[in-house]
């Protein structure tokens, strides 16, 4: 099967446009994450950016500081994660099937 450049081409400028798109899209994207049983919730939005933390006023133990501080780092770890994989998902999906363009590797090719 020959390969057409020109089609491969218009493919790479779609592939592209759609990138730039679905990271401007991700920036409104938004998870959420709680730990300590809901104690703490961060939201973190795609672009890798924590948007909200809220912290339950009973989280706060002065005689406990370390606890409340692993709640948040879970929380907003797990916010990141979500966001990130939210993100990963939506970028799949709007790829492209590569495999009429006869590239090896891909299916149809």
């Amino acid at each position: 099967m020959k390969l057409d450049m020109n089609a491969l081409m218009k493919q790479a400028r779609e592939m592209q446009e759609q990138m730039a798109r679905a990271q401007e899209e991700a920036k409104t994207e938004v998870s959420e994450a709680s730990a300590g049983g809901g104690m703490v919730t961060v939201k973190a939005n795609g672009a890798g950016e924590l948007v909200e933390i809220a912290i339950d006023p009973r989280a706060v133990d002065p005689d406990d500081p370390e606890l409340l501080a692993d709640m948040v780092l879970a929380a907003a770890n797990e916010a990141l994660r979500a966001a990130t994989q939210q993100v990963e998902a939506k970028l799949k999906s709007q790829m492209p099937d590569l495999g009429g363009l006869g590239l090896p590797g891909f299916p149809g090719a």
